[in-house]
């Protein structure tokens, strides 16, 4: 924890009312202040006891305070530098452990993931009973998504006309494997768009999740492996279709203290810089556009999106209340914190009901499957698609 980073908080109190578990809770120790107040105890001697790790671990880090914040405190490296000290200091109880070893063993590894696609549909009817047996185990369970048909893409999608791009594409481990449509629609997007898109054999995880949860080694590993897949294939420009990855894979710099050698860059934030030349078809619906917080808050891409979907012929685009307060998603919280995730996901699926479109558009795979859950146990099963998928729609004039 970094003291120079913590005196610069001025105890304001901006972040307050756009903190989730502040607003959920209204403790002082579960706001930002708070925990920079703890943050600052810890440094000056006080031991990490389980109670302040619990407030750490309370924080969603969905950056809304980053945001907020008029005095520019960087909570987001506040956040990740402190979850690192409780992992090295901190002691969890033997069932945590078991949860948190199953959730980093697991959705950070594509191939580990693929297994559990059979079985995604009985485990969805299964969450009420792992619920009894953990209530991690049930939140895993209750936010299984319906899968489709997995589809291999090549290892370069050329460009449709003139090429006016060359870029990498990143497949991610929850998006390839439970969202397989989102990749192909981004693919095509992208050469439909004049890009010749390249697609790297042996990709891994990006270390997103290990490093918004302060598993410092095991995310400079999988860094590392990234960087040199995406070296090898000669981009200069790795475009990211999952917040959350493009997030972290933004700051490696940071993370592994040299600069990769290429730039990140969000799916729509490249494709507003680059300009339209593709027909766009109509697509009569209304959509309400969800901020994810990584894109949102963390990368500041928010016009992007509804740039290019407002672009759409007879597309209506409708804004979420509160749009700023997390959907209760982030990354691995609703498995590790589900009580908290659900108050928040019911919270936003509220929210998106109150605008009545017929169709959600999120750009992160998590806020997908949490406000996807959400919505069904409010009775309200909308169907939720990626920004990527209805652009594709709009471009090959086909239904969404």
């Amino acid at each position: 924890m970094d003291p120079k980073l913590i005196n610069d908080c001025v105890h304001c109190g901006f972040c307050l009312p756009t903190c989730p578990t502040y607003v959920l809770w209204g403790e002082e120790m579960d706001s930002p202040r708070g925990r920079i107040h703890l943050m600052s105890q810890h440094v000056e001697g006080t031991p990490m006891t389980p109670e302040m790790a619990g407030h750490f671990d309370a924080c969603l880090g969905c950056m809304a305070c980053v945001t907020a914040c008029p005095s520019g405190v960087q909570y987001d490296r506040l956040i990740e530098q402190t979850r690192v000290e409780v992992e090295r200091e901190h002691e969890r109880p033997p069932q945590e452990r078991a949860v948190r070893g199953i959730v980093f063993n697991l959705f950070p590894y594509p191939r580990r993931l693929r297994l559990l696609r059979p079985t995604l549909g009985l485990t969805g009817r299964m969450a009420p009973f792992l619920a009894r047996v953990n209530p991690s185990l049930g939140a895993m369970a209750g936010l299984a998504p319906r899968v489709e048909r997995r589809q291999r893409l090549p290892r370069v999608v050329r460009a449709r006309g003139e090429r006016r791009a060359v870029v990498g594409m990143l497949l991610g481990c929850v998006q390839r494997e439970f969202f397989p449509q989102v990749n192909a629609a981004t693919a095509r997007v992208l050469a439909m768009e004049g890009c010749d898109v390249v697609i790297p054999p042996g990709q891994g995880c990006c270390g997103a999740l290990s490093v918004h949860s302060g598993l410092e080694a095991q995310a400079k590993r999988l860094a590392r492996r990234t960087v040199r897949t995406f070296e090898k294939a000669g981009v200069d420009t790795v475009v990211v279709n999952a917040a959350g990855c493009g997030s972290s894979m933004k700051e490696y710099a940071t993370l592994l203290g040299y600069d990769p050698g290429f730039r990140v860059m969000d799916l729509s934030e490249f494709l507003a810089e680059l300009g339209p030349v593709a027909t766009r078809h109509p697509l009569p619906r209304t959509v309400a556009y969800h901020d994810a917080c990584h894109l949102a808050h963390a990368q500041g891409v928010r016009s992007q999106p509804r740039q290019l979907l407002s672009g759409i012929p007879e597309l209506e685009l409708r804004e979420i209340p509160e749009s700023a307060i997390c959907c209760g998603s982030a990354g691995t919280y609703n498995l590790l914190q589900p009580e908290a995730a659900r108050d928040l996901g019911d919270r936003k699926a509220k929210a998106v009901e109150s605008t009545g479109a017929q169709l959600l558009v999120s750009a992160n795979p998590g806020c997908t499957m949490q406000i996807a859950a959400a919505m069904r146990r409010a009775g309200a099963d909308i169907r939720v698609a990626h920004t990527a998928e209805v652009l594709d729609a709009s471009l090959r004039g086909a239904a969404l």
